[in-house]
């Protein structure tokens, strides 16, 4: 597989999963959980739910009966992510159950999220703008919810070995997540700082935590997939680097085969109104 030759979308989800269940904060779980008390079910929004990472993750964390409501625009995902919660229960055995709804979850309510005790998401604020995390976020305060929004890229990344090269595909890369789509300007490294600062401006604080992939020899078939993702993206914001980034896209990937590549990528959690 080379640079340009990714992972399907889905695929990428699945491969991702188990980095992303070890950079979650507990701690934050362990904040919110006082403020799920007394709903029976627990009842939960999915923000972009994708294949269901983090419902797998929270449910497992939680005790008592849960009932996950999953949002996401794409129909095949939500069917996965159905799928892939078959089994699942909570911390103490108590059953889970889940719905899906199919559509835009930027246009979500304070109504549409008044029924839940908690609103989460993983891995979906850089793709917003600036306009759809206020939304996102007057719909959570005005519903009077909590929310545990996981995994947003801070655009912080360090290889090692260190090459003379990383700085520039950072550069780059972080350029293509602020890059504007369909008229959309995205938030990429930004975002869970934006999403914050959203919160408080509505009175409601919100704790962050480093939320960090560490990938080593044991993940070597994610840092390769990373970094073919990571350097495609950038090559795409600045055509120019893809004459320079040849034989350092090899050397690269050729020390993930060997598990010689340490990536780590930060990222940042988010609890508001925990």
């Amino acid at each position: 597989m080379t640079v340009e030759e990714t992972l399907p979308f889905a695929d990428w989800l699945r491969l991702r999963e188990p980095a992303d269940a070890a950079a979650r904060a507990e701690d934050l779980v362990d904040a919110v959980r006082p403020r799920l008390t007394g709903h029976d079910p627990i009842l939960i929004h999915d923000l972009g739910s994708g294949t269901g990472s983090m419902s797998r993750w929270l449910a497992a964390r939680l005790t008592g009966p849960q009932h996950w409501v999953l949002h996401d625009r794409d129909a095949d995902l939500l069917a996965r992510a159905a799928d892939g919660m078959a089994g699942v229960t909570a911390a103490d055995g108590a059953p889970v159950t889940v719905d899906t709804r199919c559509g835009d979850l930027t246009r979500l309510s304070a109504a549409d999220l008044s029924d839940g005790a908690l609103v989460t998401a993983s891995a979906l604020l850089d793709m917003l703008t600036a306009e759809e995390v206020e939304r996102v976020v007057a719909a959570c305060v005005d519903a009077g919810r909590p929310a545990l929004f996981a995994i947003s890229v801070t655009g912080r990344v360090r290889l090692t070995p260190a090459d003379p090269l990383d700085a520039a595909v950072e550069k780059a890369f972080n350029e293509h997540q602020r890059r504007t789509v369909d008229g959309r300007r995205l938030l990429g490294p930004d975002a869970a700082d934006a999403t914050a600062a959203a919160f408080a401006r509505r009175g409601v604080p919100a704790r962050e935590r480093p939320s960090p992939w560490r990938l080593g020899p044991e993940q070597a078939d994610l840092a390769a997939e990373w970094f073919r993702g990571w350097l495609g993206a950038a090559c795409e914001q600045r055509p120019e680097l893809a004459s320079a980034t040849g034989a350092y896209a090899q050397r690269r990937l050729a020390d993930a085969a060997a598990g010689r590549l340490g990536v780590l990528v930060e990222h940042l959690d988010l609890l508001a109104g925990g």
